[in-house]
């Protein structure tokens, strides 16, 4: 599984990140097929995802009203410097607990400097807690771009794999990052402030990979049984905040595996 699992990481971090090879452009050498010439690849055409949010509603999802509504074809959770949820919280998608998928939605982050959020996967609820609030995968946000791309785990065992990094956890051991996808400061001008950002999370198996506008931000290869989670729901966070923040997001589509 571990050999499976590190080749497919590689494979998806090279052909992410890694421009095609001199001399593979247009007319430039003869290819396999005839001797046809070399070409790029082409662009993967997005194929097999469905939309999971109506872009009208709540239909599907499960929010605290008094901070979630739908504007402007966004699900949109607010708070204020005088009005806070009492714990972190999340609009939880009630459909379906995926395990291995492809995520992919558009979201921006306004408001205060300490504005934080994330996008929840392979979670559990905890009830003993307060409604709404989950544990588990996160694709963190926030508004100074310190953690945005990173791999964390909410209420579990916290920094997975930091904007940059590849990470590895061990049956029973402690995460340790083991190779880089780029350099996390180089990838932070990637992410737009203050505007719409594409997200895309990839979960398949014990394997996952965060990107960010279109560029890998961070993976992981979780082998720990007892702390991993290989299905659970999905949810956007509203996290507490010394002030206020708004986090919208829209175009929220799933391809089940």
């Amino acid at each position: 599984m571990k050999t499976i699992a590190c080749s497919l990481l590689l494979v998806l971090t090279l052909g992410a990140q890694q421009p095609p090879p001199p001399g593979s452009g247009p007319g430039r050498g003869q290819g396999r097929g005839g001797g046809r010439g070399g070409s790029p690849v082409a662009p993967l055409e997005e194929t097999g995802f469905r939309q999971i949010f109506d872009g009208k509603s709540l239909a599907g999802w499960d929010c605290d009203p008094d901070f979630w509504r739908v504007e402007g074809e966004a699900l949109v959770g607010e708070t204020a410097a005088g009005h806070q949820p009492k714990q972190n919280i999340f609009c939880i998608w009630r459909d379906g607990s995926p395990g291995d998928f492809e995520l992919k939605l558009q979201y921006k982050l306004t408001g205060a400097d300490s504005g934080n959020s994330g996008i929840q996967y392979r979670s559990v609820e905890l009830p003993n807690v307060a409604r709404w609030v989950l544990k588990g995968y996160q694709a963190d946000i926030d508004a100074q771009q310190r953690y945005t791309g990173q791999i964390y785990e909410e209420r579990g065992r916290g920094f997975l794999a930091l904007r940059g990094q590849i990470s590895y956890i061990g049956d029973g051991k402690k995460v340790g990052a083991f190779g880089a996808v780029g350099d996390g400061d180089e990838l932070k001008k990637l992410i737009k402030v203050g505007d719409w950002n594409d997200i895309h999370i990839i979960c398949r198996g014990n394997t996952i990979i965060q990107l960010i506008n279109g560029h890998v931000m961070s993976e992981i290869i979780d082998d720990d049984r007892a702390g991993r989670k290989m299905a659970g729901l999905l949810g956007i966070q509203l996290h507490v905040t010394p002030g206020a923040m708004k986090i919208e997001a829209r175009n929220i589509r799933l391809k089940d595996m």
